[in-house]
């Protein structure tokens, strides 16, 4: 293992949290410390705050780390990596900061640990800025499961913004080597399904969410959706979600939308029949959130991996030019038509 101090410049390209997760990890993984500086160095306020905070705490904690600089408001830390370590881990993220981005950073290196893990995640399940619990599950982990990933997920309770507090359990087989994958054809569409849920609301916000969604798509795509309801998800809080995914031949992809108040319920569902529209008239075989979330696998699998996406984000780019300063890859990026593009990453391992 290379035990040669890395220095991350946390401020390039998008410049947020994701180059602070994904490194954390990569260090994990390859044991090798790293610098972070100017951490969020474009954000308002910058540095670490309380979501990023939980996150190098939790894998400073499964990796035995020695760390510096690890306080609120930081812009420059040491991550210094022992052994992961498989087991039962129990992290509160703190009202409702994400539990799908503390997974982001905790995944891929329980992932190569000798020994099942099982994790208790509370804090924000379904929160704005971030993946729901929902992509997760019904997206990333299949996806994932592909390259040889076993994952286990139970959404225990609903987290919604602010009051959180909701409680995800996950499971993490452990894996010695990913395989290489490729999702540059999207093919037909084999089905549309979806949910829409919502606590302590009414029980007609979670019916209107569902009829609005299901006769946009028969009358402007001519498509049949199958939405399942729940208008009595445990939560703290109060909140309500669409989610929508896409099975296609060539693999899946996924949107969703958040109520708040004073939001009607159509205008929930029109949200995330507007995202689902717009990857549908485009080209690309990934949405651009799972573009974004499997690139650090791609990484780590050896050979040769392949996607298209309906449109190259700042993050992806962002992504992709992290995992190369840790691993010997070669990127080869170009752009279609409307901002879709392709990704073809050749590793060596790890």
């Amino acid at each position: 293992m290379n035990k040669d101090l890395l220095l991350i410049d946390g401020s390039f390209g998008e410049g947020g949290g994701q180059i602070l997760r994904t490194s954390l990890a990569l260090s994990a993984i390859l044991k090798r410390p790293v610098v972070i500086e100017r951490i969020r160095a474009g954000r308002d306020p910058s540095g670490l705050r309380p979501q990023h905070l939980r996150t190098v705490e939790a894998l400073a904690q499964v990796t035995a780390a020695e760390t510096e600089g690890v306080r609120l408001g930081s812009e420059r830390i040491l991550f210094s990596p022992g052994k992961t370590v498989a087991g039962e881990y129990s992290f509160d993220v703190g009202t409702a900061g994400s539990v799908t981005l503390l997974l982001q950073g905790l995944l891929p290196p329980l992932c190569f640990a000798q020994g099942l893990s099982k994790l208790r995640l509370t804090g924000g399940t379904h929160v704005p800025w971030s993946p729901p619990y929902h992509y997760f599950s019904e997206i990333l982990v299949p996806t994932l499961g592909r390259m040889g990933i076993v994952l286990r997920t139970k959404l225990l309770r609903w987290g919604w913004y602010p009051k959180g507090g909701g409680i995800v359990d996950v499971e993490i087989e452990p894996t010695s080597g990913l395989k290489p994958i490729h999702l540059t054809e999207r093919g037909k569409v084999k089905r549309i399904f979806g949910l829409s849920a919502s606590s302590n609301l009414p029980s007609h916000v979670v019916s209107r969410q569902k009829d609005r969604a299901a006769k946009r798509l028969e009358k402007e795509l001519g498509l049949y959706v199958e939405i399942e309801t729940n208008d009595q998800a445990p939560a703290l809080g109060a909140g309500s979600f669409l989610f929508l995914g896409v099975e296609t031949e060539g693999g899946l992809a996924g949107f969703s939308s958040l109520g708040e108040k004073g939001k009607p319920a159509e205008r929930v569902a029109d949200e995330g029949i507007d995202s689902l529209k717009t990857y549908l008239f485009s080209e690309g075989a990934l949405d651009p959130n799972l573009s974004d979330q499997i690139v650090l696998f791609m990484a780590l699998a050896e050979g040769a991996s392949s996607f298209s996406v309906s449109r190259m984000t700042e993050h992806l780019l962002t992504n992709l030019w992290v995992v190369s300063q840790f691993l010997d890859v070669r990127i080869t990026k170009s752009r279609g038509e409307g901002g879709s593009g392709r990704v073809d990453l050749v590793s060596r391992g790890f």
